[in-house]
């Protein structure tokens, strides 16, 4: 059971990742544990709403475009393959993503063994072994782990033992009537948890030791969403609910039942204050599990150890040939941008694909010719920056690039702007990098405090000082930059306006090249 590649998982990334090998002939296996794929969603969220959104009623036409309102789709040709098609609903139903996840599968002739749980994984000189539960060998000379965060987090508190955990406590909320109860974490679980409990404990607190990041105000979409925000309003508009600032020191079971938790205030001066409750709940997130892999064969992990540790490639910082798909690879943006999410890391992976077909199969990163004419520069990037959902999605993350060598030009889309600034493209004389960017003040700053100035729309000559999303140029040469121009916000997103938008860019790329 040789092979050029094994991806380990069929969630959305690993069939994202098949669905491409398969449609350009690559040698691969999918392994997967489960008797179908997407099984995460046959558990998560516990509460069973997503929290992607599933805009079906676009007002635009293009398929791209489309796609920036669409987080669940995964990337194919096939129009019949939208997650669109499958629920009407803005936040679906997560059996609603089974279902999709089922069909993708069958329909791209996605190579997938299920019931087949890896339970190791080594290297040697001549690739990779994968085990499986039932004793079989499989072997390739790469790995592509797309198994995404299965292991609950878990922090190192004293009696965290004794705790219930988001991933297998009883979610009727009827279990809890009357009861006080204690969420820990403060991130979309701990709040889905505790929004679903309100109408029948009699106490709810969400304890942790940050703040409470929003993401309409962040932009980073695993911060707390306005879908499962209404716990708040509980806590603010005092009804016996709250939010607690501040570090657990410890947590003991109760002779009679219940918890006495030790709890320290993170904003007020008062000692550490012992509160009591019915049940605790860790909702701390998850981490990666590196358990099946072999003494040697073991990457490094990133950020606690929640992550295994990535190049600009997606692979791993100290396993040749071991390469990470889907969630896992949010190290590389964590808390930034979106490779943790479906919307964001389909893009990485695409990227990825390509990544691999550069390194083992000969095939260069697609690029399409341009003319080498400021003009014809600017208008290419204007068009794509107007319809891209790659760039859209993956801000600061993922560029378009047009390499430009003597009297030829060349377009290349959706690279990774770290893959290309460690010399993934190799060399070019010029280079333009367009990125879709927030400005620097964009995560703590309140949008909706009409007291804050802010720049203008279509402000070209203040553009740079914009703090909503916008195109963003870099000019490099010989890979080094040179000069950045930012193009003017615009309330609908069309970045496309003469006086505006293209004459500026355009003078922008004829400098740079006059320069050189």
């Amino acid at each position: 059971m040789a092979h050029d590649y094994l991806i380990i998982g069929a969630g959305p990334a690993g069939l994202q990742l098949a669905a491409l090998m398969e449609r350009d002939g690559r040698d691969y296996a999918v392994l997967e544990r489960a008797a179908g794929p997407g099984s995460s969603f046959t558990r998560f969220p516990r509460h069973r709403t997503l929290i992607s959104t599933n805009k079906v009623h676009s007002p635009h036409t293009d398929p791209e475009r489309r796609l920036r309102a669409d987080w669940n789709s995964l990337l194919s040709d096939d129009p019949a393959l939208l997650f669109t098609r499958y629920s009407d609903r803005y936040f679906p139903h997560a059996d609603d993503m089974v279902r999709y996840l089922a069909d993708f599968a069958a329909a791209t002739g996605a190579r997938v063994h299920y019931g087949t749980e890896v339970v190791r994984i080594s290297r040697d000189d001549g690739g990779f072994t994968a085990v499986d539960r039932d004793g079989r060998t499989w072997r390739a000379a790469r790995v592509v782990v797309a198994t995404g965060v299965p292991r609950l987090h878990l922090p190192p508190i004293p009696g965290i033992e004794h705790v219930e955990h988001y991933d297998t406590f009883d979610t009727d909320p009827t279990s809890f009537t009357g009861q006080r109860v204690l969420v820990l974490g403060k991130g979309n679980s701990g709040f889905e948890t505790a929004d679903s409990l309100i109408a029948h404990a009699a106490v709810i607190h969400v304890a942790g030791p940050h703040s409470v990041r929003l993401a309409w105000q962040t932009h980073y979409v695993g911060h707390l969403r306005a879908v499962n925000n209404n716990f708040l309003d509980t806590y603010q508009l005092k009804s016996d609910n709250a939010v607690l600032d501040g570090t657990v020191e410890r947590i003991e079971p109760r002779p009679g039942g219940g918890f006495r938790v030790l709890f320290r205030y993170a904003r007020t001066v008062e000692s550490a204050r012992e509160l009591e409750y019915d049940r605790i709940i860790a909702c701390t997130g998850f981490r990666f599990d590196a358990s099946v892999f072999a003494d040697g064969c073991r990457p490094a992990l990133a950020i606690d150890d929640r992550f295994p540790e990535q190049t600009s490639a997606y692979e791993s910082t100290t396993v040749p040939g071991l390469y990470f798909a889907g969630t896992v690879t949010q190290q590389r943006d964590f808390k930034k941008s979106t490779n943790g999410f479906i919307h964001g890391f389909r893009y990485g992976v695409r990227a990825l694909h390509h990544i691999l077909a550069a390194r083992h199969h000969g095939v260069p990163w697609p690029a399409t010719p341009v003319d080498p004419s400021p003009e014809a520069i600017g208008d290419a990037v204007i068009a794509r920056v107007n319809r891209s959902s790659a760039l859209w999605q993956q801000f600061g993350v993922i560029g378009d690039v047009v390499a430009v060598t003597g009297e030829t030009a060349r377009y290349e889309e959706e690279v990774p702007v770290a893959y290309l600034a460690d010399g993934g493209l190799g060399p070019a004389e010029h280079r333009f990098v367009a990125t879709l960017e927030y400005g620097p003040d964009h995560d703590t700053a309140d949008p909706f405090d009409i007291s804050v100035p802010r720049v203008a729309e279509n402000d070209a000559e203040n553009a740079h000082e914009a703090s909503y999303l916008h195109p963003v140029v870099r000019h490099y040469r010989d890979g080094v930059l040179t000069a950045t121009h930012h193009l003017a916000e615009n309330l609908d997103n069309r970045w496309d306006l003469p006086a505006v938008h293209r004459q500026p860019l355009a003078a922008f790329v004829k400098e740079c090249l006059v320069d050189a």
